[in-house]
């Protein structure tokens, strides 16, 4: 990925500040509210679906969310998959939740007092509103469960303000009659989730990564975490001096929070730049004005395919004058996203439209210097001013348009307050409007739950064993260096490794280094080292204690196994013809090579042996131990 130099940045002078909150599954055996197993269906599609409308409803005090009215306003329907291996009644909303998963609020605790926090004296289950479908309920259950707590990261205390455990939300797998059915599959909702939220004290973006490296290692301690690709989300708060706050959600990898932050400040700066630039125009709210302005007759011959399409099915082309805006539009705020991105972002949300056209962009896209001009004059352009069109069903395009003024309008305010959603480079994307205070309420199905001092007695007899213990036991029992040890201790694997080397007969240093290293290196190669589960990597050790496989061959083993899903290690040394030879046949292949390596053998005396254990070890890589290979290469020699 490349990585945009944005070292200039003086972090403290800019004042930013960075909250955190990571989400990361429990792995207690069921979901939070039912017995169904925390797992993901793997199946195509699903047997069982139903399909349902949803509606906004109101707070205790009659208010209405921003955010779930902009959700309800859609008209959409939702398509829920509910695969029976995963799901039940209770996920349908068929049925009330039963009493919360004991085991889940015992993880929850364990990591609380991780933290130094305070644990609450009763559990209130209360209901968060979410209407964009992701729950069958239109809330998600969700109970704190300890507060005011701290961590120490390097020389600094990180104050930690809570600690909450929630429902997941379903996943979407796809949309369908242009936006108006969104399937949703509900094998992932009402998996236990911890939420864990610090105060915005992170002052740069290495920080913050640091901090949620800190915390994600404390999860994985209590050894009750899901492991895997998308089992921890982080969300960030991230504001600088004269910015507002912004919330980014979803970010999946922890070594992109920086790369996400860094990106925001510039985002940020940009629009703040802007601002003052349209200041110096003279630009005014009150200028901006949603004039829309029919443009279609000027594309009706034209050679710009999306515009013909549109034309082509009746739809139509509208636009409007964006008073001072000429070359702010095209201006960079992030790789590949620019002024115009805001507005393309904003229009496709409101406006349920693929996207706009802007004149800092033109002539492109097959539209001509005539057309651009045609288009300026009908909207009574000066040189200095942008035009924003957009070509779709009336009622799509003054709505994308409408969106496309406001959000004109609020870059002569700033940096709009909103929610925002991480993509896999860093760079974000409009998701929605801030959520406002009024989108939670009591839960009245689950009654309240005290937290005792037995509970708390209980939790705390079995605590994991502290870091700097841990290490030094491992340092140890396992005969390995310090720095194998950290690493193996910093990884995912720790609980993996410990049982590995007690169930295989294979070496402590070879287990911890093929997780640590080998692993860490097919990552980067691009192999997806997620795609196998811990029975696989112990069957691979199982099978390298008990002689059918070498360990030079795990490496390619394994990358066979991220590549054919559902297949065992067996499958993989069959496939690789990696069956290791017998000492018979290794004798046969060494009398050949030695009888082909005649005058090697009496030009080099002893130091034939070295060379000749090259030639025969290449012949036989991952098909026989060197160290046989090597006393029978002696003998013959």
């Amino acid at each position: 990925m490349e990585h945009h130099k944005m070292s200039t940045v003086d972090y403290a002078k800019i004042g930013l500040k960075v909250g955190l909150e990571i989400h990361q599954q429990l792995d207690v055996g069921s979901k939070l509210f039912c017995n169904c197993p925390p797992e993901l269906f793997k199946e195509e599609t699903s047997e069982t679906t139903f399909l349902r409308r949803l509606r906004p409803t109101q707070s205790e005090l009659g208010q209405v969310d921003p955010s779930v009215f902009f959700e309800s306003q859609k008209g959409v329907k939702i398509l829920y998959e509910a695969p029976s291996s995963c799901t039940c009644l209770v996920d349908m909303d068929e049925e009330p939740p039963h009493l919360m998963n004991q085991e889940a609020l015992k993880v929850v605790l364990t990591a609380a007092l991780m933290m130094n926090m305070q644990p609450v004296d009763e559990v209130h289950v209360m209901r968060k509103i979410i209407i964009d479908g992701s729950s069958t309920t239109g809330f998600q259950r969700t109970s704190i469960i300890a507060l005011n707590g701290w961590i120490k990261v390097g020389e600094k205390t990180i104050p930690m303000q809570a600690v909450s455990l929630e429902e997941d939300a379903a996943r979407k797998t796809g949309v369908e009659d242009e936006g108006r059915i969104i399937r949703y599959r509900i094998d992932r909702l009402g998996i236990p989730l911890i939420e864990v939220t610090t105060a915005p004290v992170m002052y740069s973006p290495l920080e913050a990564q640091h901090v949620a490296l800190a915390i994600g290692k404390i999860l994985r301690d209590t050894g009750k975490v899901m492991r895997g690709l998308g089992v921890i989300r982080q969300d960030l708060n991230v504001s600088i001096i004269n910015g507002t706050l912004v919330e980014i959600k979803g970010v999946q990898a922890l070594e992109l929070i920086s790369t996400v932050i860094e990106y925001e400040v510039q985002r940020q700066l940009g629009l703040l730049s802007v601002k003052e630039e349209l200041c110096r125009r003279g630009v005014t709210i009150e200028a901006l004005k949603e004039d829309f302005v029919e443009i279609t007759d000027i594309f009706r011959e034209s050679r710009a395919k999306v515009i013909r399409k549109a034309i082509d099915k009746n739809q139509r082309v509208l636009a409007v004058k964006l008073l001072g805006f000429a070359g702010l539009l095209g201006k960079e705020l992030m790789p590949n996203f620019r002024v115009g991105s805001e507005f393309s972002d904003r229009a496709k949300f409101w406006g349920r439209v693929g996207g706009i056209f802007h004149t800092d962009e033109m002539p492109n896209y097959g539209i001509t210097p005539e057309e651009v001009i045609a288009v300026r004059k009908a909207v009574n352009a000066m040189e200095n001013d942008g035009v924003v069109f957009v070509a779709d069903s009336v009622e799509n395009t003054r709505d994308a348009l409408k969106a496309v003024v406001t959000r004109a309008k609020e870059l002569l305010i700033g940096v709009p307050a909103e929610t925002r959603t991480a993509k896999d480079d860093g760079t974000t994307r409009y998701m929605r409007p801030r959520p406002g205070a009024s989108r939670m309420y009591p839960e009245t199905d689950i009654p309240v739950q005290a937290i005792t001092e037995e509970i708390i007695k209980k939790v705390l007899t079995d605590m994991p064993e502290p870091a700097e213990k841990k290490l030094l036991r491992i340092v140890e029992q396992y005969l390995l260096n310090e720095k194998l040890a950290k690493q193996i201790l910093d990884s995912e694997w720790t609980k993996l490794f410990e049982e590995t080397v007690k169930d295989t007969d294979v070496a402590a240093s070879t287990v911890a280094a093929f997780l640590t290293e080998t692993l860490k290196a097919l990552k980067r190669d691009g192999i997806a080292v997620e795609k196998v589960n811990e029975p696989q990597i112990k069957a691979l050790f199982t099978a390298v204690g008990s002689g059918v496989l070498t360990k030079e061959a795990l490496a390619d083993v394994f990358s066979w196994l991220t590549k054919n899903e559902d297949k065992t290690v067996q499958d993989a040394i069959t496939a690789l013809g990696l069956k290791m030879l017998t000492e018979k046949d290794l004798e046969h292949i060494i009398d050949r090579i030695i009888n082909m390596n005649k005058a090697t053998i009496e030009n080099n005396g002893k130091g034939a042996l070295g060379i000749l254990m090259g030639v025969v070890m290449k012949e036989v890589r991952g098909k026989a131990n060197p160290e046989l290979v090597n006393k029978i290469l002696k003998q013959k020699l």
